[in-house]
């Protein structure tokens, strides 16, 4: 059997068929107040970011629910903590603005999603609504709202993603052993272990 590459957008459709009216009509570009209501209560959301010459990067971001600031009805912030400053996401966005958003709240099997322009903030008088535990954000994203609207939950159904009784956490080793293995760092295997172990709670925000 041979392998069958789709070229064009008629042969997808041809495959996969056209969007349902209500489908192809929902997104929107102002927040409703069940938008609102949405971010208030999400704690994680992904953002998807590509660069000029097209490579992409999907970032996870998370923080108590409520952490994607709501500055109007057309945008958004989203703030940075603390991480491994590859920021892989953020130099994308000053080379190309576009972004996707998911947020999710844990047990829910639909999600919002939002697409739209961002630029990276240093500093602004919103960044006080930010702090968690003391600490501002090193930065914030900040999305000009294009596109919004909430995907249906099929993909968290088909999944089992939020069945407790699915769940295999310990089916791969352990965070340190992980990167012990596939990135041969010069630290011991024990050392890893106690930076990943009950000390790196600590971290989160510094």
């Amino acid at each position: 059997m041979t392998t069958r590459e789709i070229t064009s957008e008629a042969e997808l459709r041809e495959l996969i068929g056209t969007p349902m009216p209500r489908a192809a009509a929902k997104d929107r570009r102002t927040l409703h107040e069940r938008d609102r209501e949405w971010l208030a209560a999400s704690p994680f959301c992904l953002i998807a970011t590509a660069g000029a010459d097209g490579t992409c990067d999907v970032s996870p971001k998370g923080d108590p629910p409520g952490f994607a600031l709501v500055l109007d009805d057309t945008t958004i912030a989203i703030p940075e903590r603390p991480g491994n400053r590859r920021a892989d996401g953020y130099r994308n966005v000053l080379a190309n603005p576009h972004v996707g958003l998911i947020f999710l709240i844990p047990g829910r099997t639909d999600t919002l999603r939002i697409n739209g322009r961002a630029r990276l903030i240093s500093d602004a008088p919103w960044f006080a609504d930010m702090e968690v535990k003391g600490h501002r954000p090193v930065l914030a994203v900040e999305v000009a709202i294009e596109q919004i609207f909430y995907h249906c939950a099929k993909a968290f159904l088909r999944s089992e993603l939020w069945q407790p009784e699915t769940w295999q956490p310990d089916v791969l080793p352990t965070r340190a052993r992980l990167i012990k293995e596939v990135e041969a760092p010069a630290e011991s295997l024990a050392d890893l272990e106690r930076h990943y172990g009950p000390a790196y709670l600590e971290t989160l925000y510094r």
